[in-house]
């Protein structure tokens, strides 16, 4: 009998989206896949920002150690959320096809953020976009929101919020496109690094399994991904750091990585924003042309920055 492998994943409607689609990639493959449906502490926390608690980690922790114990073979993430030091015996098997990056404008009532009111309250977790929100319209009000998707459009609907921002990509996945009134372009609202992309994480030598993963990567999407990964390791990047980087291929086959660093606990300073560019055929050039946008941003006194992080 042909061995049947469990997929971690948490249980919000988003993330067992995500799980069910690699699962079809995989049956697809003729492999015998289920789910192993868990809630992570960064769902049960929601009174308080992620950088606050421990970061984005939270999400993948109870995932790997059911990958640890052997309840499941692999996990299902957004790529958003995986620290960019994985522990020991853990390796990102596959990165697949980004889908829409740039983040969006969902409001009940405005078109768009140039339209709001003066001193409308957007809501927010995420440090990056309340600095580059901030930079766009200094009048603002930020607010925190957290909770899954769901909780986070209830919340709107409920006149808590003039706005929302949140990833494109989600909404589309759900099926929720018609909500986004506006999608900022990737250079004016940097994306954070694999914002729309979906990441596979299994334990270390699981060859077979990690054949079948690899034939479900795509290989632009990983390489993009590793450059702006290596620009938050290269800083010591973490939830607490207003950090965004997002890669694109060229017409000419050049990855062109955009960054912005904003103030931590300043969000009304200015950003700092980089632009770097190279031939890229590996992970190791990928992560090369991350490290020169990270010293790129120290050259303009990121350190300053990140010292108050």
């Amino acid at each position: 009998m042909n061995q049947e492998f469990v997929i971690a994943t948490r249980e919000s409607r988003l993330a067992l989206w995500q799980a069910e689609h690699v699962q079809a990639l995989l049956r697809a493959r003729g492999l015998a896949v289920r789910l192993l449906g868990m809630t992570t502490r960064g769902d049960q926390i929601l009174d308080r920002t992620l950088s606050k608690v421990g970061g984005k980690g939270l999400f993948v922790k109870e995932l790997e150690t059911a990958l640890e114990d052997g309840r499941a073979q692999l996990a299902v993430h957004s790529l958003k959320d995986v620290p960019m030091e994985l522990p020991e015996g853990f390796v990102l098997a596959a990165v697949l096809e980004r889908e829409d990056p740039r983040d969006a404008l969902v409001s009940p009532k405005w078109e768009s953020l140039a339209a709001l009111p003066p001193g409308a309250c957007v809501g927010t977790s995420s440090l990056r976009r309340v600095t580059q929100l901030k930079n766009m319209r200094p009048d603002l009000r930020i607010e925190p929101v957290r909770g899954n998707l769901d909780t986070r459009l209830r919340k709107l609907d409920e006149g808590q919020y003039d706005a929302i921002v949140l990833a494109a990509a989600g909404l589309k996945r759900l099926g929720l496109e018609s909500r986004i009134r506006q999608r900022f372009g990737v250079d004016e609202m940097i994306p954070c690094a694999g914002q729309g992309a979906l990441g596979i994480e299994i334990r270390a030598g699981q060859a077979p399994l990690q054949a079948h993963l690899e034939a479900l990567a795509h290989r632009p999407t990983w390489l993009a991904a590793a450059a702006e990964r290596a620009v938050s390791r290269e800083l010591g990047g973490s939830c607490s750091m207003p950090l965004a980087a997002h890669a694109q291929w060229a017409a000419d086959g050049q990855l062109i990585l955009s960054v912005a660093l904003g103030h931590p606990t300043s969000p009304d300073r200015a950003l700092l924003r980089a632009t770097t560019q190279s031939d890229v055929a590996g992970i190791a050039e990928a992560e090369a042309l991350g490290v020169a946008a990270a010293r790129a941003l120290r050259q303009q006194g990121a350190a300053d920055y990140l010292k108050d992080a």
